[in-house]
Parts: structure tokens; C-alpha cells; sequence
């Protein structure tokens, strides 16, 4: 299987799991751009977990070699809420069993940025929802 057949299922396998994708760039790095269900003012922990577990699961399958991540959050094209990112090697670690899922969670909120004035006024419950647990 090439790199690129490798990559090809990507954007089905994330939706799959329940994230709206608007764009994704299956190159060094995957740059992922979905839609946000949950259009508060902070990126939902929810939301991160399950694309995760699309490329975790892809990826324990080899059905996709890690490479660093970045995730864009939209609330509607163009109204950027945040981004965040995952390294390759946390991707790498963790299905090695040298992190917990615990730990690789934390390293990619740790990345979470919020645009400045992103929120409507409305909060998606994201601090205290489910969190991005693969």
C-alpha cells in the first residue's frame, strides 16, 4: 500500500466517527479543518477525542502512518473557533503502549488555541463534557 492509498480513506474514516469535515490536506502534516457541533467559545474536548480516534485506529490498523496533525476548528466557513495539533511521535508512543491514553489526551489540549473573540456568547458545556479520551 502506497503513502497515498494510505491517506486516502482518512477524511471517510473521520467522518465515521462523527466529524464534519470541511477540508483536509493528507500531507506532512495532515492539516484537518472540520465543523464544530458544539459552536461555544471553546474548541469541544468531545469533538478532538473522536477525530483522534479515527487516525488511532487507522494508524494501530496500519491503515495510516502517523505524521503531525493540525486540527482547525470552525463554527461556519471561514469563523475560525481554534486549532490544536498532535505529533507524530505521541501518535507513535501511544500505540507502542510508552504513553497512556491519558497522556497523549493531555499533550494535545495542552495545544489547544482559541481565536481571540471566538465565542458567541454561548458555551458548549466543553470544560466539563466528554473528554478527547482515545
Amino acid at each position: 500500500m502506497t503513502g497515498d492509498e494510505r491517506t486516502a480513506d482518512v477524511e471517510p474514516a473521520l467522518r465515521s466517527y462523527g466529524v464534519s469535515v470541511e477540508s483536509i490536506d493528507p500531507g506532512e502534516p495532515l492539516e484537518l479543518t472540520y465543523m464544530t457541533a458544539f459552536p461555544g467559545r471553546e474548541i469541544h474536548r468531545g469533538e478532538i477525542g473522536r477525530a483522534l480516534n479515527a487516525l488511532i485506529d487507522r494508524a494501530e490498523a496500519d491503515e495510516w502512518d502517523p505524521v503531525r496533525v493540525e486540527g482547525t476548528v470552525v463554527r461556519s466557513p471561514g469563523d475560525v473557533l481554534g486549532t490544536w495539533h498532535a505529533e507524530a511521535d505521541w501518535f507513535e508512543a501511544l500505540i507502542g503502549y510508552e504513553i497512556s491514553e491519558t497522556e497523549f489526551s493531555s499533550r494535545v489540549l495542552e495545544t489547544v488555541s482559541h481565536e481571540p473573540g471566538a465565542g458567541d456568547g454561548r458555551d458548549a458545556g466543553s470544560e466539563t463534557d466528554a473528554e478527547a479520551d482515545p
